[in-house]
């Protein structure tokens, strides 16, 4: 599959997520978990799994910080040479959008979701690949539908395998039956009459 290189920029590509997800509470299940209530941070440990309405996260290390409005952010880390994965549903269409990085950020208030390190993101219609996007951060909202992506390191050096790589498919326009175009008219003939200089002089 071939990718087009891209510069820091953002791409419209109408990925709205399910608008339901953001009010339904967010399931977590995990090995261990460790909850600080003065701080209002928990901590979740070993193979990760968040649900929130479609939204599915996976990771080996969960944080969630919440503050004194109810605003929640959740910060995600991968195990060692792996990635944080996330799933979910777009809204009103049988597509999915998903990701991985070595780092996810979720916040909730805004809508956002941030992949760091190794970051790629892929849109599925279907089954099907559609779009695939690569950089080292990518900042996914749904609110606005719009995908920010960076192929910087944050301190490193610039090279070519840093850029940003993308591939978008068209999206196929709705098949049209052509319509039946109007009968022809049939326009009646007037019935055929002997000429006078032709007819058959009676017999005597």
């Amino acid at each position: 599959m071939g990718f087009a290189a891209l510069g820091l920029g953002a791409l419209s590509l109408s990925a709205q997520a399910e608008k339901a997800d953001r009010d339904k509470p967010m399931q977590i299940e995990a090995d261990s978990m460790r909850h600080d209530e003065s701080k209002q941070l928990t901590q979740f440990t070993g193979k990760v799994t968040a649900t929130k309405g479609t939204l599915v996260l996976r990771a080996e290390r969960m944080e969630v910080q919440q503050d004194s409005q109810g605003k929640q952010v959740a910060r995600l880390w991968a195990a060692p040479n792996e990635r944080v994965f996330f799933r979910q549903k777009r809204e009103g269409l049988d597509e999915y959008t998903e990701g991985e990085a070595e780092t996810v950020t979720y916040d909730n208030q805004v809508d956002i979701i941030t992949l760091s390190q190794r970051a790629e993101v892929r849109m599925l219609r279907g089954t099907v690949l559609a779009d695939q996007i690569q950089g080292q951060t990518i900042v996914f909202n749904n609110t606005t539908e719009v995908i920010q992506v960076d192929g910087k390191v944050t301190g490193g050096p610039e090279t070519r395998d840093q850029r940003v790589r993308a591939t978008l498919t068209p999206r196929k326009a709705p098949s049209t039956t052509p319509s039946a175009g109007p009968a022809p008219q049939v326009t009646s003939r007037p019935a055929l009459r002997s000429s006078p200089g032709l007819a058959t002089p009676p017999k005597p």
